[in-house]
């Protein structure tokens, strides 16, 4: 509860300046990453399905084969709420000489945008914890060994960890070029953002917006300059660790339950006046395939 006696210097004119309470904040990123969708329902669940496979030679007079097509992998997704506020008594309300307390609804709006970023980057944060975020097959959002329900497995993460350099950007659109769906079709998956933590922005830029090759020493023209946009994302943990977002459909997804929802009210007895905010929704993950990451050497 927020009190004359927690506040003193705000009572009384006379204060040069009052700092620590306005700062700029970051355009929203996490719907730069995550696919949107909005959910009536408690929770959402989504199926995985296979389609068939490759087609075998017939024999003259004989029948062709036949195949089945198989469900996938399952996922659950249940609707989290969070929520945050806070009091301020009526003298407090009424005594502040600078406005600060009637501007702490915009506080806790901020603070409410920020959780959103947070929980939301916990995906990419924990991409590579074996115990954490364990999607549709059961494994971590990154892998090296993503089963196929079909059989045999795929990778989203480099064989050896890597920091971001040519070399392993190379690698990283190579293994997302040999990407096959359940039944070992290939698919035609690009590479559409690449993602990194502010301390990487000066190597993203370098080599993507390089004319020549910047990790070469000759006049070697740099295949990767304009290939895909790339995007510091400022809620990443981990300041070696990137990822490339690709085009595969039902990939990262953050489901909206309820939107944030800003309250007021007065207490009859207390006069204090309560303000509060909360929110509800989920993320996750159905197909790995859209995203390919490293944590880094």
């Amino acid at each position: 509860m927020i009190l004359t006696t927690n506040f003193g210097e705000l009572l009384y004119p006379g204060l040069r300046k009052i700092w620590g309470d306005r700062y700029n904040d970051y355009p929203e990123e996490y719907s730069q990453i995550f696919g949107m969708e909005t959910s009536t329902k408690a929770y959402e669940k989504t199926l995985g399905l296979t389609g068939l496979g490759l087609a075998t030679e017939k024999t003259q007079g004989g029948g062709v084969d036949y195949d089945d097509a198989f469900q996938g992998n399952t996922q659950t997704l249940t609707h989290i709420t969070y929520g945050l506020g806070f009091i301020v008594t009526s003298e407090m309300w009424e005594d502040d000489q600078y406005g600060k307390i009637r501007a702490l609804p915009k506080a806790l709006a901020r603070s409410v945008r920020q959780t959103i970023e947070t929980t939301a980057a916990v995906l990419l944060n924990n991409a590579f914890a074996t115990t954490y975020n364990t999607g549709p097959d059961g494994l971590e959002l990154c892998s090296t060994v993503h089963t196929l329900v079909g059989g045999g497995t795929f990778q989203n993460e480099p064989s050896t960890p890597a920091d971001l350099e040519m070399t392993s950007m190379e690698q990283a659109l190579i293994d997302i070029g040999d990407w096959v769906d359940e039944r070992g079709l290939k698919v035609a998956i690009r590479a559409k953002k690449l993602v990194v933590a502010p301390e990487n922005d000066w190597t993203a830029k370098q080599l993507l917006g390089s004319d020549k090759d910047p990790e070469s020493n000759y006049n070697a023209i740099n295949p990767a300059k304009g290939i895909m946009p790339y995007m510091v994302y400022h809620w990443l943990t981990d300041p070696d660790a990137w990822f490339i977002l690709t085009d595969c459909q039902d990939g990262l997804v953050f489901y909206w339950r309820r939107r944030p929802d800003f309250t007021k009210d007065n207490d009859f007895d207390s006069d204090n006046a309560k303000f509060k905010a909360t929110y509800r929704h989920s993320q996750g993950w159905d197909n790995p395939r859209g995203i390919y990451g490293s944590p880094g050497a």
